[in-house]
């Protein structure tokens, strides 16, 4: 065996050969392949502290049905934060862009267990892509987690910060991968995560709260631009936003007329005077208006089978909300899927290009993002949205930033309608008035609207750039 030679032609990352003293309780390949093995002699010669030496106290959440949201899901404003893997980041620093929220009952008895406080270290376990992706949660936050996350108590908000710049980096991603076990759906149990070795340097964090401050500068110029897209579209349609009255006893009390009311709703927040002057507003655009029924061929919301989607990739993906970005557009990073035959089933709200994506229900109702990437056509929507498609004379691109508008915003904030799950029928989407310019000038406002976009997500991908050059100079620290 000593003298077998593999060809030179092999990948010696994928073929190799191992002696039967070499392997150390798992027979996997993965686990001995040889760039692992030697960095992790590498660090081991530094003697580390292995995981496990800063752990009080560990646990992982669980998800309550989707399927039984009103019994353990609720709105931002009375909610508590249910962490997932995608508010995790490569940073430290905890995302709350696509964040949901769980009731104060399920978060004080069914997932009591695994409830973060200030200062904890949370790390990702399963799932596919980086593995143990860790982050810190912020002074004074209360929060829960799934179970594709962990919480570690370590008892300080600098070990915590600590651990995850290391956990973060290129070497700390590549021991945790190696000690994941699965498939298609790798995973790090307790004994495995905690056995990752780590080496306790200050200078890490450093170059971590670097990265930092340049993202969230990059992030405060990326928003100042998108910020300035409601300006521009505004203008250009000739429509000036009356401002809101202030909020006191008296702009709150008002006279109707039965006939105003008669066939619609009756509760007072839809029958605002504000409301009335926005919308006239729109009327009086530089352009005709039309109700958004006559610029749609099609609008039904979508469904799942029985027990929800699941993360089983060779079905169908199945879109909502949490798959809408803030640069309206559709973009997948948790995917789940339904069944092709259940997909055959309901083939007509199979998604097309330039298809429209908007949120019916929950604390992001109106929120809307457009499909412009064919890896996302041919897949399917949840009962959580609405798919429009515009009909041939209006541009798709023009559409969906109207509709992301902050007038057409109010407009729609206006046609919520539930109490403790609030969200907006498929007719009250249809009503809703949108300003038509000539075909040549949709397609002006869109591009630049699309210019400006595209401007924000530069700037936004610098931290890409910025994560690379830091896990260099990391690798370079702890190595050399």
């Amino acid at each position: 065996m000593n003298n077998f030679l593999i060809s030179s032609a092999l990948n010696k990352s994928r073929v190799f050969i191992l002696q039967k003293s070499e392997l150390d309780k798992r027979f996997d390949p993965f686990y001995y392949v040889p760039e692992l093995v030697e960095l992790e002699k590498k660090i081991l010669s530094k003697q580390p502290k292995k995981l496990r030496d800063y752990v009080k106290g560990i646990a992982s959440g669980a998800t309550p049905k989707t399927t039984e949201s009103e019994k353990y899901y609720t709105e931002k404003e009375n909610g508590i934060p249910f962490l997932r893997v995608q508010n995790l980041s490569p940073t430290g620093v905890l995302e709350f862009n696509d964040c949901k929220y769980i009731n104060e009952e399920t978060h004080n008895r069914m997932l009591k267990r695994s409830q973060v406080s200030a200062g904890d270290l949370l790390v990702k376990i399963t799932c596919v892509g980086r593995m143990a992706v860790a982050s810190v949660a912020p002074e004074g936050f209360e929060g829960n987690i799934n179970q594709h996350v962990c919480v570690i108590k370590t008892g300080s908000k600098e070990i915590s910060e600590t651990l995850a710049a290391f956990l973060n980096s290129d070497i700390g991603e590549k021991l945790a991968s190696r000690r994941s076990t699965g498939g298609t759906r790798p995973a790090l149990d307790y004994p495995a995560l905690i056995s990752i070795p780590i080496i306790e340097d200050k200078r890490i964090l450093q170059i971590t709260e670097k990265v930092i401050t340049q993202k969230q500068n990059n992030e405060a110029e990326a928003e100042k631009l998108l910020s300035s897209i409601d300006d521009y579209l505004l203008n250009e349609l000739g429509i000036k936003i009356p401002e809101p009255p202030e909020n006191t006893l008296k702009n709150r009390m008002f006279i109707t007329k039965v006939n105003a009311i008669s066939g619609n709703r009756f509760d007072p927040f839809f029958h605002q005077s504000y409301f009335i002057e926005v919308e006239n507003a729109i009327k009086s655009s530089k352009f005709r208006t039309d109700i958004l029924r006559n610029q749609l061929s099609f609008i039904e919301s979508g469904s799942r089978p029985k027990g929800g989607a699941t993360r089983d990739d060779e079905g169908i993906l199945s879109l909502g909300g949490e798959h809408v970005n803030s640069f309206c557009e559709v973009q997948v990073r948790s995917a789940k899927y339904i069944p092709i035959e259940f997909h055959q089933s309901i083939l007509s709200t199979e998604t097309k290009l330039n298809d429209i994506l908007f949120v019916k229900d929950g604390a992001t109702t109106g929120k809307v993002g457009m499909i412009n990437k064919l890896e996302y056509t041919g897949q399917n929507i949840n009962e959580h949205v609405f798919l429009l498609r515009p009909i041939s004379t209006i541009n798709a691109f023009y559409l969906v930033n109207y509709l992301n508008s902050k007038v057409a915003q109010i407009m729609i904030k206006k046609l919520i309608a539930g109490a403790t799950v609030t969200g907006i029928t498929k007719d009250a989407i249809k009503s809703l008035h949108i300003p038509i310019p000539s075909i040549d000038k949709q397609k002006e406002i869109a591009n630049h609207i699309t210019g400006i976009r595209q401007q924000a997500q530069q700037l936004k991908d610098k931290t890409k750039e910025l994560l690379k050059k830091a896990s260099e100079e990391i690798e370079e620290i702890l190595l050399n």
